[in-house]
């Protein structure tokens, strides 16, 4: 029955207690030094008797909230999230759109307990948390409901309008964020410029009085129906592509219209609009021309370590099922994740899980760095030695994430998918059924290699980072830690692997071209994910036993795969760019 894959009856669940590894990862992370960076040196505990005094105190105040946000995804979220995905999202005769009725209750109690301001500055009274403790609350509100997510994990609207708008707009906006009172939305993507997004045509015209007017169409809207929209717009009709773009906030009004709601596949809480704006009243964010670039970018940016830790809750969720389920399934006189397929799909799945999360977790990472470097910059009093020391290591940071957060976005959500179909293979007929959840997840996986950028579009913007040097010079980095004893073998292993992927880059920079560098960007980008990785697992080895057995297992795996992989991208093999129409053939050509 579906009730031995749930905790036993009486039993209170967690799901920041009950994950041992994101635990593992809190404790194991410097975020001691995270949160200096955040708290600007806890100038804030001067001002609010809730800001923390030192890095002991913020950290403290960290846990006690992943907690809360743990017991409320456990109890009460988690609860209400089939409900959810079969009742939807309605668009109401009067062009309002209605949330079902489990997602509204579980969005008001997440903005009673304070959480819906998760990163901004506590003056507009936000948590002023780093962006590694939000990634790990999104995480967990994804296990308990992925359509719940795209409402929660959309503060980075927030963070956008407290980076670059108004203090006007930051007053008038930001308070009502962090209140639960309003949501938002990125409307970005229009029919004809999906993916390609310097393609935008929605037309802006400034009116005076610092008013624009917004008229076209936006599809594929996540929370379309939000209060405020970013919106992607063209305000220089002379000129094409993205230095024609700037960026609007446009609040909610009767020039805008919600048309229709996606009928989609998965994530059915959430609602996906197709929006027309007919002649919208809007401010800018910023400056004119730099909507694209400057703004947009940032928010794609944390969106995508935003959809990796989506990801990374939904394949949570679904082992869990299936290793519940197996641990309680008997076949042939024995449990069935005693069988050894099944213990390899099992054990396969929670390495893979533990990965990503490792990737993503050291992105979210690098990203609170970086924006920590760029506030020290703000100051007046640094010395020019000293911010040029820090402009340095900023600059340096800023290339590092351009490799990380598309990596991480990339392998988070293709592990998902993967993680959420063997889980149905586990638990076999059962699993296709309605009776349990995984239908559910493996339907909510699915987008996440789609949207806030296709898979394919993050293998291309992270093989810049590998064959530009980023990647091996963090890896040069972390080899530089200090590794537990019994380790010099793997570390080894990585050394050789580095050398196959030296080897690799130097192939396509050789002989490869454009279209042949383009066709083997995955094999070379998996490549790096297996050495980083690898180091990630080596370094957490000093904090836990068990971690190097999962580096043991995960660089021993890893290295016939990269063997693999150099030689498929040394091959010269272009079949795919030279015989394209033989391999294909259109039904539709012409003899």
């Amino acid at each position: 029955s579906r009730q031995s894959a749930k905790e036993p009856a009486g039993t209170m669940a967690n799901f920041y207690e009950d994950n041992e590894d994101v635990k593992f990862h809190f404790h194991a992370l410097d975020l001691g030094h995270i949160a200096w960076l955040q708290e600007e040196g806890f100038r804030d505990a001067d001002h609010y008797d809730y800001a923390p005094s030192d890095e002991a105190d913020a950290v403290d105040g960290y846990e006690q909230v992943l907690r809360v946000v743990g017991d409320i995804c456990a109890e009460f979220i988690a609860p209400r999230a089939e409900s959810v995905d079969r009742e939807g999202s309605v668009l109401q005769e009067d062009g309002r759109v209605r949330y079902a009725g489990g997602l509204q209750e579980s969005l008001e109690v997440l903005s009673q307990a304070d959480l819906m301001g998760f990163t901004l500055p506590r003056r507009f009274g936000g948590l002023n948390f780093p962006n590694i403790v939000y990634t790990m609350a999104i995480e967990m509100v994804s296990q308990a409901d992925a359509s719940l997510m795209n409402i929660f994990g959309l503060q980075g609207i927030a963070e956008t309008i407290n980076a670059f708008a108004s203090e006007e707009l930051k007053q008038d906006y930001l308070p009502r964020f962090c209140s639960g009172e309003i949501t938002g939305a990125m409307a970005l993507t229009e029919p004809e410029a999906g993916s390609d997004l310097q393609n935008c045509q929605l037309k802006a015209e400034e009116v005076g009085d610092g008013w624009w007017k917004l008229s076209g169409v936006k599809r594929f809207i996540t929370n379309g129906c939000g209060e405020v929209l970013l919106v992607l717009a063209r305000s220089e009709p002379d000129r094409e592509g993205g230095l024609g773009l700037s960026l609007f906030l446009c609040e909610r009004n009767d020039r805008l219209k919600v048309r229709r709601l996606e009928d989609k596949m998965g994530i059915h809480g959430s609602p996906t609009c197709e929006l027309y704006f007919d002649g919208a009243p809007a401010r800018i964010i910023g400056e004119r021309q730099r909507g694209l670039v400057s703004y947009v970018m940032p928010l794609m940016n944390g969106a995508r370590i935003g959809i990796a830790a989506q990801a990374l809750g939904i394949a949570q969720a679904a082992f869990n099922e299936a290793r519940a389920y197996a641990r309680e399934r008997v076949q042939f006189g024995t449990p069935i994740d005693r069988i050894p397929p099944v213990a390899e799909m099992l054990a396969e799945m929670e390495v893979a899980l533990e990965a990503a999360r490792s990737v993503t977790y050291e992105s979210s990472c690098q990203v609170d760095e970086q924006h920590g470097l760029l506030r020290q910059m703000e100051g007046d009093d640094l010395e020019a030695s000293a911010r040029r020391e820090i402009k340095g290591r900023e600059r340096r940071l800023r290339r590092l994430n351009g490799f990380l957060t598309p990596l991480a976005k990339y392998v988070a959500s293709e592990t998902c998918v993967k993680i959420t179909y063997d889980a149905i293979q586990v638990l076999g007929g059962s699993g296709f059924m309605r009776d349990y959840s995984l239908e559910r997840y493996y339907r909510d996986a699915r987008i996440t290699s789609i949207y806030e950028g296709t898979t394919q579009l993050q293998i291309v913007a992270a093989v810049r980072g590998v064959l530009s040097g980023v990647a091996e010079t963090h890896f040069k980095r972390l080899e530089a830690h200090t590794y537990p004893e019994g380790t010099r073998g793997l570390q080894r292993q990585l050394l050789r692997a580095r050398e196959l992927l030296g080897k690799a880059v130097a192939y396509l920079k050789e002989k490869g071209g454009y279209d042949y560098t383009e066709l083997y960007a995955r094999p070379l980008v998996d490549m790096a994910y297996d050495i980083l990785v690898g180091y990630l697992f080596l370094r957490q080895a000093g904090h836990s036993r068990r971690k190097l057995a999962v580096a043991r297992r995960c660089i021993t795996r890893a290295m016939p795969r990269i063997r693999m992989n150099c030689s498929y991208v040394t091959s010269g093999e272009r079949s795919t760019l030279r015989q394209f129409a033989q391999l294909v053939p259109d039904p539709l050509a012409v003899e």
